[in-house]
This record gives structure tokens, C-alpha cells and sequence, in this order.
């Protein structure tokens, strides 16, 4: 089949756009909030885009408390959702009224972040702590503004739970990242295997 994203005439009963632009690592973004009330939100659109300086990015359909949060505070933690943390990860995505803290909605205790005042969490088996570089509001090809944003950071500090850690390296059957697949489906990585570059 061929559709026109324009259109969205390809006739199915979802939009298949997500679910082929996957798995889609989960940033689960922390904040603080000018008041230094906490925030926790999962964003499924999320990526690293550069590694000298590290760098990630994060895109929020709408102005959302995390984007807000960062704009006033100029920093963030992404967090590692992994599988053991699935129910926490989903709870953290409820929409609630700004102010009331995400970490007590999931049950999650936060972490003092070392580079940062934004907490992490205490229980990722992975954390990011960022310095905001800039926001930009995405346009179209016209030059329409959407509703989403789209957020830099630059990494700052890591945090790395030893029990992921195997012979020098991140052992990803330990760490088992969640991702985003499309619709509501999500899978958890839980072992890879390895190529050589060719050389020519």
C-alpha cells in the first residue's frame, strides 16, 4: 500500500506513521518546576542526537509542564524506563494538574542529582542529567507553526546502576529499556547481537 501523509487516506483503522518509526527509546523526562515542585513525564519521542558533547532531544505535542519547567529552570534528568519499572513509567503519564508531583502519583522516591537541582529516579537503572541548550517550535513545510516542541539538552552527568554493568560495558539484557512501538504497544529490549563495519 502507499498513502499521502497529507491526506491520511491509507484506510486503516490507526494511523500507522508511530508504529513504523520504531521501537522508539522512552525519554522519562524529571523537572523542577520555579517553585522546585517536581515533575515526571514519559516521552516517546525522544532520541540522543549527538555523543561530542552528548546530547538529547525530546518533542512534546503541546506546551506540556516539562517543557514549561525547562524553559524556567534551564535543565532536566531523562530517565532509563526499563521493564521493572513499566507500571511506574505508564502511571507517570496521567495527565494531572501542574504542581502535583508525578513521583508520589507512581509511588517512586526521587534521587538528588549531582550536576542538577532537577531530581532523578531513585530507582532508574539509568539517568541523564541535562543542561537545557534550546527549545524550538516545530513548523511545517510551509512554515506553519504545529503544536509540538522540541527540546536540547546537553548530557552533563550519568548515572549507571552497577548491576547493568558487565565486563567494561552496559549489559542490555540487564538493563532491558522499555520503548514505545505505536498505538499502545511497547516491547522491552532484552538482548542484541553485534556486527563489524565492513572495511573497504
Amino acid at each position: 500500500m502507499f498513502y499521502q501523509t497529507a491526506r491520511n487516506d491509507h484506510g486503516l483503522r490507526h494511523d500507522p506513521f508511530k508504529a513504523l518509526v520504531a521501537p522508539r527509546p522512552i525519554g522519562w523526562i524529571s523537572t523542577l518546576d520555579r517553585e522546585g515542585r517536581a515533575n515526571l513525564a514519559p516521552y516517546s519521542f525522544f532520541n540522543a542526537v549527538c555523543d561530542a558533547p552528548p546530547m538529547v532531544m525530546f518533542s512534546s505535542l503541546g506546551w506540556k509542564d516539562s517543557v514549561a519547567n525547562i524553559e524556567a529552570t534551564g535543565e532536566f534528568v531523562c530517565n532509563l524506563a526499563s521493564l521493572d519499572l513499566k507500571d511506574e513509567m505508564n502511571a507517570s503519564s496521567a495527565a494531572v494538574a501542574p504542581g502535583q508531583s508525578e513521583f508520589e502519583l507512581a509511588g517512586l522516591a526521587p534521587a538528588r542529582s549531582v550536576c542538577v537541582r532537577a531530581p532523578r529516579v531513585a530507582r532508574a537503572k539509568a539517568a541523564l542529567e541535562c543542561r537545557h541548550l534550546q527549545t524550538i517550535r516545530l513548523t511545517d513545510l510551509d512554515g506553519a507553526q504545529t503544536g509540538s516542541w522540541l527540546v536540547i539538552g546537553q548530557v552533563l552527568g550519568i548515572h549507571i546502576a552497577d548491576e547493568v554493568l558487565s565486563g567494561g560495558r552496559v549489559d542490555i539484557g540487564r538493563l532491558k529499556p522499555l520503548a514505545r512501538l505505536g498505538y499502545k504497544d511497547y516491547c522491552a529490549v532484552t538482548e542484541g547481537f553485534a556486527m563489524e563495519r565492513p572495511v573497504v
